[in-house]
């Protein structure tokens, strides 16, 4: 186990910059996630921390012994990759075991490396097999044991699931989370699956154009993004997000305003041009929003498109004189997307009110893109209601 620590790396390509100025400290024993879209820097970053490629700047240290200049051998790290890479000559002993044989390891120890990987994977009944003679999920699990033998400082993984299919990605999922609680080891995972994300790490790091832009657990991410980029990659669907100004009482958009007070947040004044971001489980049909303590007045809307989800189904809303919404991906100000009950009889066409939850409103800065505000239920006395309700118990 290690604690890994990245100081200003920068990796340049020629005129291209895919890393820019990164700094991270990865605690002993965390599984941190590396997601962003294609191109965002992830597989940069876990290369220059393998040692596949040296960083144009900055250090990088495990277990507070510098490493960039180091071979990847010589790190302490056991890679995973996308393609699985068997050798299909050799049964699934000879897989796991082919660099500690490289190394002159004695037997005896290979053996009870081996045989402790593939306990902890659950191939021990298979050492004998061929990989074409077993399934998609146990040849990546004879990946993943080939790793663990290395009995390595730091795991690192780049889309290992990839492709396997959805369902086995699930049952994968599973196993990655119970071998590192077994292994109580650093594990960094690069992916591009959300789900992943959110679902195995203790941190994600979200990367876009070779930058950090945020490093916190997942939920913190979701319920709190630093700024539009996280708002807008994590989650799926996305977050709606809404341009508008500020004036002395409300965030007025083209086709709805949300009131609130702008003096109860710091740095948000009148004539403030803002993003209003906003979840589709925060947009409410308005009979539906009765027990909201914050609701936002009503919004008209016309239902576009519904898409039934088992659980939930996704409502995208037309707002004004919105004609289509196509798909939350060209999104524009006259739409919103909303999830409902999967009981509903909502339908296609109809002409309702939703209102939005103002606890769960986000406000973000045009300029820069940083984040203002993550509630703005507060208008002007209800501060102070609220304060007396406590304090009488009413």
């Amino acid at each position: 186990m290690a604690d890994l620590k990245l100081e200003h790396v920068t990796k340049r390509y020629e005129d291209v910059t895919a890393v820019k100025d990164m700094n991270l400290d990865i605690s002993d024993g965390e599984f941190i996630c590396f997601v962003g879209p294609s191109g965002c820097g992830k597989s940069t970053t876990m290369e220059t921390i393998a040692g596949l490629t040296i960083p144009t700047e900055g250090s990088i240290y495990i277990d507070d012994r510098e490493v960039t200049n180091l071979p990847p051998k010589d790190r302490g790290i056991a890679m995973v990759f996308q393609n699985i890479a068997l050798f299909p000559h050799m049964d699934v002993y000879d897989n796991i075991s082919f660099g500690l044989r490289l190394r002159d390891y004695p037997q005896d120890e290979i053996d009870r490396r081996v045989d402790r990987a593939a306990d902890i994977v659950q191939l021990e009944d298979m050492l004998n097999r061929m990989p074409d003679e077993m399934s998609g999920g146990q040849r990546q699990r004879v990946a993943i044991a080939r790793a663990i033998v290395r009995e390595p400082d730091v795991f690192l993984m780049d889309e290992p699931l990839a492709n396997l299919d959805a369902k086995l990605k699930v049952h994968m999922r599973t196993e990655l989370q119970r071998l590192h609680k077994e292994l109580d080891t650093t594990i960094i995972y690069v992916t591009h699956d959300q789900e992943e994300a959110m679902t195995m790490s203790d941190r994600i790091a979200v990367l876009n154009d070779g930058q950090l832009q945020q490093i916190a657990a997942p939920l913190t991410c979701y319920n709190e993004p630093d700024n539009l980029f996280v708002a807008g990659f994590i989650g799926s669907p996305s977050m709606n997000l809404v341009e508008g100004t500020v004036s002395n009482n409300a965030v007025e958009t083209e086709n709805f305003s949300v009131e609130f007070d702008p003096a109860t947040i710091e740095g948000i004044g009148p004539g403030d041009d803002v993003t209003l971001g906003v979840r589709p489980e925060d947009v409410y049909p308005a009979e539906e929003a009765t027990e909201l303590a914050h609701p936002s007045g009503t919004i008209g809307a016309r239902s576009d498109v519904l898409e039934p989800m088992g659980d939930e189904i996704f409502v995208y809303l037309l707002l004004g004189d919105g004609e289509t919404s196509m798909s939350q991906e060209t999104a524009t100000d006259d739409q919103l997307l909303m999830s409902i009950d999967p009981d509903s009889d909502m339908a296609e066409g109809d002409d309702i009110e939703v209102v939005l939850d103002r606890q769960n409103i986000h406000l973000f800065d045009n300029e820069t893109g940083d984040a203002l505000t993550h509630r703005i239920a507060e208008m002007a006395g209800e501060s102070e209601a609220s304060t007396t309700q406590a304090e009488t118990g009413d």
